[in-house]
């Protein structure tokens, strides 16, 4: 039996047994783009993330069903919505290589992994309003030097970076 410790606006803490666990109040998953511009560069965004309480260098992503606008739309139409508003660029292709759980032992969230190429850029990006999120166009052979220069810095690299660059890996430019 699940119990509802806490619901929040946006999350609920539950407990089943002896486990507590969080789970998107108003959302169905997270989708996350790998997206190379046609140059070679891995699109990556920068935001500022409160509970880490520093910037945070990612995959463009976004939470599945959290606005009333887009409740029923799917998650490849939420991870190109998604990424044209925080990169501004537009996907020719994605492809959907995997769903699978963003922190299996804390929440039941699952995310939904895309790769995008043949990008068109149609904006600066920046995300909608109330984010303020930097855009980085990077080239992927030079990217593991600059990843370290933004930890050095004390940025926070999301791992799923490095998990997109294993599958940009596997896929022909």
């Amino acid at each position: 039996m699940t119990e509802v410790l806490h619901e929040g606006r946006f999350l609920r803490l539950h407990r089943s047994g002896t486990w507590e666990y969080v789970a998107r109040a108003n959302a169905r998953g997270a989708a996350f783009i790998a997206a190379r511009t046609n140059e070679g560069e891995l699109l990556l965004v920068e935001q500022y993330r409160v509970p880490l309480q520093a910037a945070c260098i990612e995959l463009p992503a976004g939470i599945v069903g959290d606005e009333a606008a887009y409740a029923e739309e799917d998650f490849e139409a939420a991870a190109l919505r998604e990424l044209e508003e925080e990169t501004g660029y537009r996907a020719g292709r994605i492809q959907h290589l995997l769903t699978g759980p963003t922190a299996p032992g804390m929440s039941s969230e699952l995310l939904h992994f895309y790769v995008a190429t043949a990008l068109t850029r149609v904006h600066d990006g920046g995300g909608v309003e109330g984010e303020n999120i930097t855009v980085h166009r990077i080239p992927i052979a030079t990217i593991q030097p600059w990843l370290m220069a933004q930890m050095a810095a004390g940025k926070r690299v999301d791992p799923r970076v490095f998990v997109g660059l294993w599958f940009l890996a596997q896929i022909p430019a």
